[in-house]
């Protein structure tokens, strides 16, 4: 069992082998992926690969960086698109000032409609953060002030703090590919003490391939060797922390479980 909780099928470097890209993946034992959408453009291709493979899940949602260009998307619309039988979260969404594409008043505004869509759903929240740990925490705690709220911690890169803040607040919190790079010390230290039944495994495909494909287009199959990595850096049998993994991605995302 091993769960690819973050990945974008209906991307360039993937859509154009999408069969081989999900034959790679479950020849490599992945059971379960979950394809982002960032865009309302992607919204339609990403449920529809959804409703064609049973273990491809979808979501709907508006990345930090495309607020700017999606004024019109409210909690309403999130809430309209969610109550599809394979939409199973709402995002990606959250802050991003490292290239700052949108502008960052638009970006909260957004990421609060997509925390209220969460919370009128009961379907997970899917948090990209991205130096803007002080902004994310303040928001993410303020929300749930106003009701509690599941979510996840996507591709995490922040400091140890920020984990300890989004655990405190019940958050999951997914590794990517990135954990594997020589240069990620950090985040190395904080993925070897995160709680196991807060953990999710991700690729973020097609971005991010971990070692030993550095340079490759990111594909859901390499989340196994994320999966071999990580579970080394704990000390943990890996077939363990796959099942673990998998078993806290469909806890999560509990729609998944029919």
């Amino acid at each position: 069992m091993l769960a690819d909780s973050h990945c974008h099928l209906n991307y360039k470097g993937l859509v154009e082998d999408q069969a081989g890209v999900l034959a790679r993946a479950r020849a490599r034992g992945v059971t379960a992926m979950l394809n982002i959408a960032t865009r309302e453009r992607e919204w339609d291709e990403v449920i529809a690969t959804a409703e064609r493979e049973p273990d491809v899940w979808a979501t709907v949602g508006i990345h930090p960086h495309e607020t700017d260009e999606h004024p019109h998307i409210d909690t309403t619309k999130l809430v309209e698109r969610a109550h599809h039988p394979r939409v199973v979260g709402i995002g990606e969404s959250g802050l991003d000032y490292h290239y700052d594409h949108s502008d960052r008043t638009r970006q909260r505004d957004s990421f609060r409609a997509h925390i209220a869509a969460c919370r009128a759903t009961g379907l997970p929240l899917i948090v990209h953060t991205r130096d803007a740990e002080d902004d994310t925490a303040q928001i993410l705690t303020d929300e749930m002030g106003k009701g509690a709220y599941p979510g996840v911690i996507h591709c995490f890169t922040a400091s140890a703090d920020f984990a300890d803040k989004a655990l405190n607040l019940g958050l999951y919190i997914s590794i990517s590919g990135i954990v594997t790079f020589r240069n990620a010390t950090d985040l190395q230290a904080v993925a070897a003490r995160l709680p196991i039944e807060r953990l999710l495994i991700e690729t973020d495909a097609p971005f991010l391939a971990p070692v030993p494909h550095r340079g490759k287009p990111g594909e859901p199959a390499f989340v196994a060797d994320t999966l071999a990595f990580l579970a080394k850096l704990r000390g943990e049998d890996a077939d363990m922390l796959a099942e673990r993994t998998a078993v806290n991605f469909h806890t999560l995302f509990a729609k998944t479980k029919g």
